[in-house]
Protein backbone atom coordinates (compact mmCIF):
# COMPACT_ATOMS: atom_id res chain seq x y z
CA UNK A 1 0.00 0.00 0.00
CA UNK A 2 2.94 2.39 1.03
CA UNK A 3 4.38 1.55 -2.80
CA UNK A 4 1.45 2.52 -4.57
CA UNK A 5 0.79 5.85 -2.82
CA UNK A 6 5.11 6.36 -3.50
CA UNK A 7 4.23 5.55 -6.58
CA UNK A 8 1.04 7.53 -7.05
CA UNK A 9 2.51 10.90 -5.55
CA UNK A 10 5.67 10.56 -7.74
CA UNK A 11 3.42 10.34 -10.53
CA UNK A 12 1.61 13.39 -9.50
CA UNK A 13 4.89 15.32 -8.84
CA UNK A 14 6.07 14.42 -12.74
CA UNK A 15 2.63 15.64 -13.99
CA UNK A 16 2.67 18.73 -11.88
CA UNK A 17 6.55 19.64 -13.01
CA UNK A 18 5.57 19.40 -16.87
CA UNK A 19 2.35 20.94 -16.67
CA UNK A 20 4.05 24.28 -17.29
CA UNK A 21 5.74 22.69 -20.53
CA UNK A 22 2.31 21.66 -21.69
CA UNK A 23 0.73 24.62 -21.22
CA UNK A 24 3.66 26.53 -23.20
CA UNK A 25 3.58 24.22 -25.99
CA UNK A 26 -0.16 24.65 -26.40
CA UNK A 27 0.11 28.60 -26.07
CA UNK A 28 2.98 28.34 -28.55
CA UNK A 29 0.43 26.28 -30.90
CA UNK A 30 -2.35 28.59 -30.71
CA UNK A 31 -0.31 32.27 -31.20
CA UNK A 32 1.28 29.90 -34.41
CA UNK A 33 -1.94 29.26 -35.13
CA UNK A 34 -3.77 32.66 -34.80
CA UNK A 35 -0.51 33.39 -36.91
CA UNK A 36 -1.03 31.70 -39.89
CA UNK A 37 -5.07 32.41 -39.72
CA UNK A 38 -4.49 36.16 -39.87
CA UNK A 39 -1.76 36.19 -42.66
CA UNK A 40 -3.93 33.82 -44.76
CA UNK A 41 -7.29 36.58 -44.10
CA UNK A 42 -4.68 39.68 -44.10
CA UNK A 43 -3.11 39.34 -47.46
CA UNK A 44 -4.48 38.90 -51.24
CA UNK A 45 -2.19 36.33 -51.87
CA UNK A 46 0.16 34.27 -49.54
CA UNK A 47 3.04 31.86 -50.01
CA UNK A 48 4.19 29.55 -46.91
CA UNK A 49 7.75 28.83 -48.54
CA UNK A 50 11.16 27.49 -48.20
CA UNK A 51 13.66 29.40 -49.56
CA UNK A 52 15.85 26.21 -51.48
CA UNK A 53 12.94 24.25 -52.29
CA UNK A 54 12.22 24.84 -56.41
CA UNK A 55 8.75 24.03 -56.60
CA UNK A 56 8.08 27.58 -54.04
CA UNK A 57 10.32 29.25 -56.79
CA UNK A 58 8.42 28.00 -59.21
CA UNK A 59 5.25 28.73 -57.83
CA UNK A 60 6.67 32.37 -56.87
CA UNK A 61 7.44 32.91 -60.37
CA UNK A 62 4.07 32.53 -61.29
CA UNK A 63 3.00 35.46 -59.58
CA UNK A 64 5.68 37.13 -60.88
CA UNK A 65 5.00 36.82 -64.53
CA UNK A 66 1.82 38.54 -63.15
CA UNK A 67 3.11 41.30 -61.73
CA UNK A 68 1.38 40.41 -58.25
CA UNK A 69 3.56 40.45 -55.32
CA UNK A 70 2.63 37.76 -52.62
CA UNK A 71 3.31 37.96 -48.97
CA UNK A 72 5.80 35.39 -48.60
CA UNK A 73 7.11 33.17 -45.37
CA UNK A 74 10.03 31.56 -45.55
CA UNK A 75 9.50 28.71 -43.19
CA UNK A 76 13.38 28.03 -43.26
CA UNK A 77 14.12 31.46 -41.92
CA UNK A 78 11.46 31.42 -39.13
CA UNK A 79 12.05 29.51 -35.81
CA UNK A 80 8.31 28.84 -35.82
CA UNK A 81 8.25 26.96 -39.24
CA UNK A 82 8.25 23.52 -38.12
CA UNK A 83 4.99 24.54 -35.86
CA UNK A 84 3.58 26.82 -39.22
CA UNK A 85 3.75 23.35 -41.26
CA UNK A 86 1.93 21.68 -38.10
CA UNK A 87 -0.70 23.86 -38.42
CA UNK A 88 -1.15 23.72 -42.38
CA UNK A 89 -1.24 20.17 -42.02
CA UNK A 90 -4.55 21.06 -40.04
CA UNK A 91 -5.69 23.45 -42.90
CA UNK A 92 -4.72 21.95 -46.18
CA UNK A 93 -3.72 18.01 -45.16
CA UNK A 94 -0.29 18.64 -46.58
CA UNK A 95 2.21 19.77 -44.70
CA UNK A 96 4.83 20.17 -48.02
CA UNK A 97 6.07 23.37 -49.22
CA UNK A 98 4.86 25.54 -51.12
CA UNK A 99 1.07 26.02 -49.77
CA UNK A 100 -0.78 29.16 -51.68
CA UNK A 101 -3.64 30.97 -51.02
CA UNK A 102 -5.47 33.69 -53.02
CA UNK A 103 -8.12 35.55 -51.28
CA UNK A 104 -7.55 33.55 -48.24
CA UNK A 105 -8.48 30.51 -50.13
CA UNK A 106 -6.33 27.28 -50.54
CA UNK A 107 -5.24 27.49 -54.08
CA UNK A 108 -2.41 24.24 -53.21
CA UNK A 109 1.20 23.87 -53.94
CA UNK A 110 3.23 24.67 -57.14
CA UNK A 111 1.54 22.24 -59.54
CA UNK A 112 -1.43 23.65 -58.77
CA UNK A 113 -0.53 27.08 -59.52
CA UNK A 114 0.75 25.90 -62.43
CA UNK A 115 -2.74 24.21 -63.51
CA UNK A 116 -4.33 27.70 -62.36
CA UNK A 117 -2.03 29.85 -63.98
CA UNK A 118 -2.29 27.94 -67.62
CA UNK A 119 -6.25 27.73 -67.50
CA UNK A 120 -6.58 31.22 -66.52
CA UNK A 121 -8.62 30.47 -63.38
CA UNK A 122 -5.57 32.23 -61.74
CA UNK A 123 -6.02 35.65 -63.59
CA UNK A 124 -9.80 35.08 -62.81
CA UNK A 125 -8.99 34.95 -58.81
CA UNK A 126 -6.81 38.29 -58.92
CA UNK A 127 -9.00 40.22 -61.07
CA UNK A 128 -6.38 40.06 -64.70
CA UNK A 129 -7.04 39.94 -67.68
CA UNK A 130 -5.16 37.19 -69.39
CA UNK A 131 -4.35 36.85 -72.76
CA UNK A 132 -5.90 33.83 -74.64
CA UNK A 133 -8.71 33.24 -71.90
CA UNK A 134 -11.48 35.25 -73.62
CA UNK A 135 -13.92 33.80 -70.65
CA UNK A 136 -12.97 36.21 -68.27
Amino acid sequence: MAASYARLTAAALVLIALAPTFLQSSVSASSVGKFVDETINSHKIVIFSKTYCPYCKRAKGFFKQLNQVPHVVELDERDDGAKIQDVLINIVGRRTVPQVFVNAQHLGGSDDVAASYESGHLHRLLGIKSEGHDDL
